[in-house]
């Protein structure tokens, strides 16, 4: 593994498993506190179920019909956090829901669920909840005649595998070790901690372990750690389409099924719709959660579903990409509906010998604050309770001062810094900075530093660099696919370019973390 440093010698405090969000949230709490951490991942950041999401950032409207509050209150009171903690990476999304008798859910039902949404938590800068007339108005355009009322209300999007590569980023910035492509062999206690076995047979040892391995935790925790499970996930596989863009405003649709669940249609990537999500159980001992994929059953379903609604039908043949995950959720009830299954997490310490915490279930909006919570039992664990910080805290590229002076609300700072790299990089196309703006914020000054050649439309070679120095890319799927939606655009001959690039080129293994940038990289350059 070159240029992944190990430090064999001393013992770690914190040892964790899984690169995804909640593994990666948890290195950059602990090593924020200043504790030493290492992470390890078997594949690419966020290559799992973290990239796979339905890409918002909400409290769960739908959550309130099975008595979550405690889980949506939480998720309500992280979502403007989270807004302002990243704004190239999230902003606020409006949503519309038509309303259908036809669901079984009466319009007073929904108002109240909206009240209750509106007051669960404090909103600072949100708009609330409201009536809406569809008929005759561009919110209603796109959908059948029949629906010619609704409602709308707040929440946002996120770029999901982006946000677990800036909470790499900012873990291994805090001093943090995080490794790619290693998986772990086997985990043993010792008197004094454990001894983590990596696939190349080194060794680490640490004082605690984490088990972030989402839907490995329970395998994790049996067949690596040698710990017998007492908790049991579901395995929930959520699939989702995308297509040419259905409508040309900036709301999102959640429509209600005539089965009782719902699905999202969102705007996405300027000139596409996103469509999701099924929830299709998984024999609890699936044999491979990484092979997910969308099944011609589910395509079918949300064709269907997005059909009931859209004046244009959906059909499997403008599917132009899928993509499925598999979420692993709580069993408390023990049984129900896949739907029904919380999306809370539960943290777990595990008795007996050197401490060992396992994270289950959760979800993006509340990954935060699991990595609180995570951060305070390890506190507890070594006995050495540190401060939290990250409730203010800004992820990588998202301090935009130097573009736009003191930030005020999350989505206007974003324009002005897209107006204000527009005024210094003149010669470039408007849509290529807001994409590279959204994709690295305020580090997009790193990116255009040394451009190099263009690659495919749109990807130079300085940026192909820098997400190999700085974010851990190690192939062209990591890069079209999960750091960037580009393979949507380019054409089967553009992605080969790509992944020629890359069998050519020599990996330049990822550095330490930029500390603060040279002057010429910090601040705006004239294009």
């Amino acid at each position: 593994m070159p240029g992944q440093d190990l430090d064999l010698h001393d013992p770690l405090d914190v040892f964790i498993v899984g690169g995804g969000i909640n593994g990666c949230g948890i290195a950059r709490d602990l090593a924020g506190r200043g504790y030493s951490v290492m992470l390890a991942e078997r594949d690419d950041l966020a290559e799992h179920t973290s990239s796979a999401s339905t890409k918002l950032i909400h409290g769960g409207l739908r959550y309130l019909e099975y008595y979550e509050f405690s889980l949506v209150r939480k998720a309500l009171q992280e979502r403007e956090r989270l807004l302002r903690s990243a704004p190239h990476l999230m902003g606020p999304l409006r949503f519309v829901m038509p309303h259908d008798p036809a669901t079984g859910r009466p319009a007073w039902m929904i108002r109240m669920g909206l009240f209750l949404y509106d007051h669960l938590a404090k909103r600072e800068w949100l708009p609330g909840s409201g009536g809406v007339q569809l008929a005759g108005t561009e919110l209603g355009a796109p959908l059948r005649d029949n629906f010619q009322r609704g409602f709308v209300y707040s929440d946002g999007w996120v770029d999901d595998a982006r946000l677990v590569v800036a909470n790499a980023q900012d873990a291994r910035a805090h001093g943090a070790q995080v490794l790619t492509r290693t998986a772990v062999t086997q985990a043993r206690r010792e008197p004094s901690g454990w001894a983590i076995t990596l696939q190349d047979g080194r060794v680490v040892r640490a004082r605690v372990l984490v088990n972030a391995a989402g839907p490995w935790a329970e395998r994790f925790l049996r067949d690596i750690a040698g710990e017998p499970p007492e908790r049991q996930l579901r395995l929930v596989k959520g699939s989702h389409i995308v297509v040419p863009m259905r409508f040309t405003h900036d709301h999102a649709y959640l429509f209600q099924n005539e089965d009782g669940r719902i699905i999202f249609a969102i705007p996405y990537q300027r000139d596409f719709t996103l469509i999701g999500t099924t929830d299709v159980e998984l024999p609890h001992q699936s044999p491979a959660p990484d092979k997910a994929a969308i099944s011609a059953e589910e395509i079918a379903y949300l064709c269907a579903q997005a059909s009931r609604y859209f004046r244009e039908p959906v059909t499997a043949n403008d599917v132009l990409w899928s993509y499925a995950g598999v979420r692993p959720l709580l069993d408390e009830a023990g049984g129900g509906s896949a739907a029904a299954a919380t999306r809370d997490y539960a943290l777990e310490a595990h008795p007996g010998g050197a401490p060992l915490l396992t994270v289950w279930g959760g979800k993006i909006t509340t990954f935060r604050k699991l990595a609180e919570d995570a951060a305070e039992r390890v506190g507890e664990m070594l006995g050495e309770k540190r401060p939290a910080w990250t409730a203010e805290a800004l992820l990588p590229g998202a301090d935009l001062r130097a573009w736009i002076g003191a930030p005020q609300r999350p989505d206007h700072d974003f324009e002005n810094f897209v107006a204000a790299l527009v005024r210094r990089y003149a010669a470039w196309p408007e849509p290529l900075l807001r994409r590279l703006a959204h994709a690295y914020g305020e580090r997009i000054t790193l990116v255009l530093m040394e451009p190099g050649a263009e690659i495919a439309p749109g990807l130079r070679e300085g940026e192909l660099r820098y997400l190999i120095e700085h974010e851990w890319a190690r192939s062209a799927e990591d890069v079209l696919w999960r750091r960037s939606k580009l393979g949507l655009r380019f054409t089967a001959e553009q992605r080969a370019a790509v992944e020629r690039w890359f069998a050519q080129a020599k990996a330049v293994p990822p550095g330490p973390e930029p500390g603060p940038a040279p002057a010429s990289a910090s601040q705006p350059l004239e294009g």
